[in-house]
């Protein structure tokens, strides 16, 4: 056993108590209410990255939330790995479905339950536990390594890409590696290949100036809920196709290769459908779950609000209606050309007498894919397959990691993903939690991936 290896089994309940310190801390990047807990959580990464013995560390500015940098560049001739990860959090509404307050952490059954447990708290706290041992064991590390920790990913990282393009050369790496990510399940690895991109739409109806006596106006006056369920109603089509114009017009095709790699990841559709708590799957006809997830793009209505809404009946005719939209995009779809076309869909299908508002939020975050026979991934792949005994299924996010295409633009680096979280781990629901047998897997991981890596020279 190496001795980095030994000590991070020697620290772990100090490890243990570190991250539920990180854990307890409201870092709700979305609400402008914990803009202060956010910078708290960036103080302690920054704290956190001093200790492990990371040099140059250092809060810096994006003009919203902040990033925190840091590296170690000590190892001529070996590569540099720049490592990504996001410390802030989703909110935790509804609150009053956990079990346990979200940002007191607690830890039962082999799990630790709270807000960021594994998205992305725990995750990114995995490398920085290796990085300590390798340091406090060797005085060095087999490679050079940076770290660039941001705190607004979990709102699409509005500010991320003007920063990495005014700090290139901060940031200049050979690739990087994504603690924000997960694995297929507990006995079988996964390598992401790709994720998808997001564009954002906001809708809001107007009708008369002040909600109206039902009977006084109904049928006279156009009701803004009656257009907007109108307006959504055109979005799809009865098998769940997306019917804006232009939609699927630059949508890569999937390759046989692709397909037959996908087919053969094992599906169970009763087994899928536990988590969730869904009857049934449902999607675009002519594809399977996999590929409708990972490789087709997706229009969802994500809310829908307007009228009286407390107990009992109150006979109004509203005066507004509101929804929010988003896309999931793939391989070769703009973010902002997606949001265009729902816009001008909304605006030509809406009915008279109602006033239509669009919003488009920002630029949206691009698709991303890394080509399979990338170093860095056939490097993972190695670790991967040795830790768990099995060849790793090359699979797909349905999500989004907007840094993941920004480094590519404008660093000219690719991203593979490398994370220990599972798919049922309630990312984004209340009750979300992280399996330590995961950490204690993740940490064993990033150390024989560093030496790995390291062992190579730079091309």
């Amino acid at each position: 056993m190496d001795k980095w290896e030994i000590y991070l089994g020697e620290n772990r309940e100090r490890f243990l108590n570190e991250l539920m310190e990180f854990l307890r801390i409201p870092s709700i990047s979305a609400l402008p209410a914990h803009i202060g807990d956010v910078q708290r959580a960036a103080q302690w990464v920054e704290a956190r990255l001093k200790k492990a013995g990371v040099e140059s560390v250092r809060i810096l500015p994006t003009g919203g939330h902040p990033v925190v940098y840091g590296d170690w560049l000590h190892a001529p001739g070996k590569p540099t790995v720049l490592i990504y990860g996001h410390f802030d959090i989703q909110p935790v509404d509804p609150l009053n479905l956990w079990d346990s307050p979200p940002f007191e952490p607690v830890i039962k059954d082999d799990r630790i339950y709270a807000r960021g447990a594994s998205d992305n708290k725990g995750n990114l706290f995995i490398p920085l536990t290796v990085v300590e041992a390798m340091l406090k064991t060797d005085g060095k590390l087999p490679l050079n390594l940076k770290f660039l920790f941001e705190g607004q990913e979990e709102i699409g990282s509005p500010q991320l890409q003007p920063f990495i393009s005014a700090q290139k050369n901060l940031l200049s790496c050979d690739m990087i590696f994504s603690a924000d990510g997960g694995q297929w399940s507990e006995d079988h690895p996964g390598l992401v290949l790709g994720t998808r991109g997001l564009a954002a739409v906001f809708v809001d109806i107007q009708g008369p100036d002040h909600d109206l006596h039902s009977g006084t106006y109904g049928g006279a006056v156009a009701n803004p809920i009656h257009a907007l369920v109108q307006i959504l109603d055109s979005l799809h089509d009865p098998e769940g196709r997306i019917t804006v114009e232009g939609f699927y017009d630059k949508v890569r095709p999937l390759t046989a290769e692709e397909r037959a790699e996908m087919a053969r990841i094992p599906f169970q559709e009763a087994e899928y459908l536990r988590d969730p708590g869904s009857i049934s799957v449902f999607g675009e006809p002519g594809f399977t779950t996999y590929e409708r997830t990972w490789a087709r793009p997706t229009l969802e209505i994500n809310g829908i609000w307007g009228g009286f809404q407390g107990e009992g009946l109150k006979t109004v005719l509203p005066s507004t209606a509101h929804t929010k939209i988003s896309c999931r995009l793939v391989a070769d779809q703009d973010p902002v050309q997606i949001a265009e076309l729902v816009a001008k869909h909304i605006d030509k299908v809406a009915p008279p007498g109602v006033k239509v508002t669009i919003g488009k939020r920002g630029t949206g975050s691009s698709p991303y894919l890394i080509p399979p026979d990338h170093r860095g991934l056939g490097i993972a792949a190695s670790v991967l397959k040795d830790l768990y005994g099995k060849e790793p299924y090359k699979i797909r996010s349905g999500g989004t990691i907007p840094a993941n295409a920004m480094f590519l633009q404008h660093l000219k680096a690719y991203t593979v993903v490398f994370g220990f979280g599972l798919q049922d781990e309630r990312l984004h629901s209340p009750n979300e939690f992280f399996r330590l047998s995961s950490f204690e897997r993740g940490q064993k991981a990033y150390g024989m991936l560093l030496e790995r890596l390291g062992a190579r020279a730079t091309n």
